[in-house]
């Protein structure tokens, strides 16, 4: 069945183009084509060198890339031609490519891809040049690419045409490039700090390692529903039991929760492991890795997110949460209180509660948001986190109301929770199982008991620290970007049909 599709004029004038092309015996998608250089080779080669010094050395070059605009005059020319690196300008004449690549030439349109022979010299402006030898024909772009200096103007469009987007906005197509040398970088450090890179499964028949919704999908041929994981914790941990004392992966997780600048549907997780360790461990390899990036990846320490100038040199600030909570509001957590004394707190300063909350660990979690969260602009690592919320992270032995837990916040957003592991199966199975009394009270967020695990603590899990990072959210504060969206190549979007 064909589909029914109707076309602009000048996608109509374009398919004719690729027409004439087949009726000369040419395929107007083209095949392999051979390059020598490109253009960050040839400009790193010979910037430098004089107009004088170009012509007589004549460097042959061949290259290849789209056209991005086209001056033409009489039977001479200019293009602008970009590959991954950048543009390059391009002479041509009739004189050097002969008619019939000429006519090519003039009959191309801005967004085809073309390969050029030629030779690097530079005008009489000084901008560096291919004189063009030879012309080649390589694709035809059936569409226009948007207006130089309107571009994609509609945000979502940008998003779901990523494609058009690399094309047109240099800030998008360095952020596409950058993002896998952080992660390179990031693997680079784990293992020179003695970490095994490992992978985990995505599929999974139990929801833990996170208080998060999931995706739920279902297995044909055992007719089994099954979740997309949510954390890659409890694998990893479970190869601690097995001896393997140092482990990270870098990988996907799904949860199923809203979109905004700073949350995606799928994103990239890190979490590694280290036996024998601990939360100050953690601490510690956080700021390592983080300064790492930013000096091999970046040559700098000073990052502009958000309007704040984020500085990630030197020891960062390391507060609990509830001396950052009486910090900002003068109630003391640690003290002694009843719940009808902390409901009456939470309705002096308008905090609303669910059923599900009514604990002292849900209350302060629900000030600090309130009251502590935003604020927290240099890298700060907040430690103390209440035990209701922190199903698998082991007791402070001065205060057991209490955990050996951290996250790192940086511009007022979290970027990494850490804990010191809980390995006693008791009190974890203990754990898992409050957590099925807040499934019951509402809490479609709280855990599963996973037995296998529990099982796998009581081998014997050495003592432990653990960290899990947003990738996307670090790689939005290297880049400057203030959208998930902005370092996500392919964003969750909604189908345009349903926009």
């Amino acid at each position: 069945m064909a589909v029914e599709r109707e076309f602009t004029e000048q996608e109509l004038v374009r398919r004719e183009k690729a027409e004439n092309l087949r009726n000369l015996g040419m395929d107007p998608f083209g095949h392999r084509f051979e390059r020598t250089s490109n253009s960050k080779e040839i400009k790193e080669l010979y910037e430098t060198k004089t107009k004088e010094e170009l012509e007589e050395e004549k460097n042959s070059v061949i290259i290849a890339g789209r056209i991005m605009s086209k001056r033409r005059s009489g039977k001479a020319g200019f293009m602008d031609l970009q590959d991954r690196f950048g543009n390059m300008q391009i002479y041509i004449s009739i004189s050097d490519v002969g008619e019939e690549e000429y006519e090519l030439y003039k009959s191309c349109d801005i967004g085809d891809i073309i390969g050029i022979n030629g030779w690097v010299c530079k005008t009489n402006t000084g901008a560096l040049t291919i004189h063009a030898t030879k012309y080649t024909h390589l694709v035809k772009a059936l569409k226009p690419l948007p207006e130089k200096f309107h571009g994609l103007t509609d945000i979502e469009e940008r998003y779901r045409r990523r494609y058009v987007d690399l094309i047109m906005n240099d800030k998008s197509k360095e952020i596409a490039f950058i993002r896998p040398k952080i992660i390179r970088c990031i693997q680079n450090f784990m293992d020179n700090q003695g970490f095994t890179e490992v992978e985990t499964p995505i599929l999974t028949t139990l929801l833990t390692g996170a208080s998060a919704r999931p995706f739920i999908t279902h297995h044909n041929t055992q007719d089994l529903d099954m979740y997309l994981r949510i954390a890659l914790e409890l694998p990893l941990k479970r190869l601690l039991v097995g001896g393997m004392e140092a482990v990270y992966e870098i990988g996907r997780v799904f949860r199923n929760e809203g979109m905004d600048p700073k949350h995606n549907p799928e994103f990239t997780l890190m979490e590694a492991y280290l036996a024998y360790s601990d939360l100050e461990g953690m601490m510690d390899l956080t700021e390592k890795m983080y300064q790492t990036i930013a000096r091999d990846v970046f040559g700098k320490m000073t990052y502009n997110w958000y309007g704040n100038a984020i500085n990630l040199d030197g020891k960062w600030k390391r507060v609990s949460m509830t001396d950052a909570i009486k910090e900002a509001t003068g109630i003391d957590f640690t003290k002694e209180m009843s719940l009808d004394e902390l409901l009456d707190l939470c309705q002096k300063h308008n905090i609303p509660v669910e059923e599900h909350q009514k604990s002292l660990g849900h209350i302060i979690n629900l000030f600090f948001e309130r009251y502590v969260e935003e604020t927290l602009i240099q890298p700060t690592f907040l430690y103390g986190h209440p035990i209701e919320i922190s199903p698998l992270t082991k007791k402070d032995p001065k205060d057991p109301r209490f955990t050996q837990r951290f996250e790192l916040f940086i511009g007022g957003k979290e970027f990494a929770n850490a804990y010191t592991e809980l390995n006693d199966p008791i009190d974890q199975l203990e754990r898992f199982e409050h957590q099925l009394e807040e499934r019951d009270l509402g809490n479609d967020e709280a855990n599963d008991i996973d037995m296998d695990f529990i099982e796998a603590l009581e081998y014997g899990m050495p003592p432990a620290g653990g960290i899990g990072y947003g990738i996307d959210r670090l790689v939005m504060l290297f880049t400057e970007s203030d959208s998930i969206r902005d370092v996500i190549l392919f964003p969750t979007m909604k189908p345009k049909d349903n926009k």
